[in-house]
Formats: structure tokens, C-alpha cells, sequence
């Protein structure tokens, strides 16, 4: 009987044993795929409130930039949409050095009010990107880039059949083939911008003031 005993209690303690283990198991799984999904959600997370800085990063500078654009629209009649759009691109959503620093939204070049800066930028010449310095214009405020941005289009000749057109596909295509960009692609990217954030809206609030 005692035998029997003995085996009876060893088989029990096997099991014992091996519901232990397994337990731990099943425990560590669990903690490894809570600690998974944990990251994937986390992860997940971060990059939406990411996307939803850079959105109203976006939309901001779209606000700060349109009310000007608008009154240079109603004055000068350059589409607001095509000066919104050249200062994202330009600027980089006013991320840029020259833009946050300097308040050149557009990349024009010159001085402004005997005020410059030396800068490298990159042109393209027959399909090539060359890096070369130039000095560009330097503003007190963001206003004042957006108004000597019309200024310059109305004051040289080559960009006067820009003057009133009410089509911005039509303005995009001028303003390139007006020689204001080097970039082969700049027509597509200004339409893109355009037709992504609806900056035609401005446009028609523009026409209607």
C-alpha cells in the first residue's frame, strides 16, 4: 500500500509540475503579445497624432497666408489660390530657413528695401540640379512677402498675362512657362497643392468680397 501511495503522490506532483510550467507559459505569452499589440497600438498612436500636428500645421499656415492673398486678389486680380500655393511650395509650409527666418515666402531674390540674404539653393538647368548661393529678399512679416510677391508679378512685364486670369490651371502653366520657376515639375506641383487642400475656395470668396 505504501508503494502505491508513493506512486500516487509522484504522479500528482508531475502534474502539478507541469500545469506549473505551463501556466508560466501561458502567462509569458500573454504578457509578450499584451506587450505586442501594446507597441503596435502605441505605435499607431504617436503617427496619428503626427498626422494630425502636421495637419494643423498645414491649415494654419493656409489661414495665416490666405487673408493677404485675398486682398492682393481683390486689388491686383492674381488668383489667391496660385500665391497660397507658390508660398507651400517655396516655403515648405513656411518650414524653410528663408521663410521662418526671413519671412521669404516665395523665393524671390533681390533685396527688399535694401534688405538681403545670402543663401544656397538648388536650380535646375537641363535636367540638372546645380547648388548655387544667391542673395534673396528679407521681410519684417509674412504680410509684407505676400504683398511684394504680387508687386514683383505686376511690376515685371512677363508675367502680366497672369493678370485677371480666372483659371487656375491656366495660372499654373503661365507662372511656369513665365520663367518664375527652373523645376520642370513645377505646373504639376503648384496643381497638386491647388487641388489637395481646395485653395480654389479662396479663390471664389476672393471674387465674391
Amino acid at each position: 500500500m505504501a508503494k502505491r501511495k508513493r506512486r500516487s503522490k509522484n504522479r500528482h506532483t508531475g502534474r502539478n509540475w507541469i500545469i506549473s510550467i505551463l501556466a508560466v507559459i501561458v502567462i509569458f505569452l500573454g504578457v509578450y503579445v499584451g506587450h505586442h499589440f501594446y507597441r503596435i497600438w502605441n505605435q499607431q498612436r504617436i503617427e496619428q497624432e503626427a498626422r494630425e500636428k502636421d495637419r494643423r500645421a498645414k491649415q494654419l499656415f493656409i489661414q495665416q497666408v490666405a487673408p493677404e492673398a485675398q486682398a492682393m486678389q481683390n486689388t491686383y486680380h492674381v488668383y489667391a489660390s496660385i500665391t497660397i500655393a507658390q508660398a507651400i511650395l517655396e516655403s515648405q509650409w513656411g518650414t524653410s530657413q528663408l521663410a521662418s527666418q526671413y519671412h521669404n515666402l516665395f523665393g524671390i531674390k533681390g533685396s527688399y528695401n535694401g534688405m538681403s540674404v545670402n543663401m544656397p539653393t538648388y536650380e535646375e538647368y537641363g535636367g540638372r540640379m546645380v547648388l548655387i548661393n544667391d542673395a534673396f529678399r528679407r521681410y519684417p512679416d509674412n504680410n509684407a512677402s505676400v504683398q511684394d510677391h504680387t508687386d514683383f508679378l505686376i511690376r515685371n512685364s512677363r508675367y502680366h498675362n497672369l493678370i485677371g486670369v480666372r483659371d487656375a490651371n491656366t495660372a499654373t502653366y503661365l507662372i511656369r512657362a513665365d520663367g518664375y520657376a527652373t523645376a520642370s515639375t513645377y505646373t504639376s506641383s503648384l496643381r497638386n497643392v491647388i487641388n489637395t487642400y481646395d485653395l480654389t475656395r479662396y479663390d471664389k470668396v476672393a471674387f465674391s468680397l
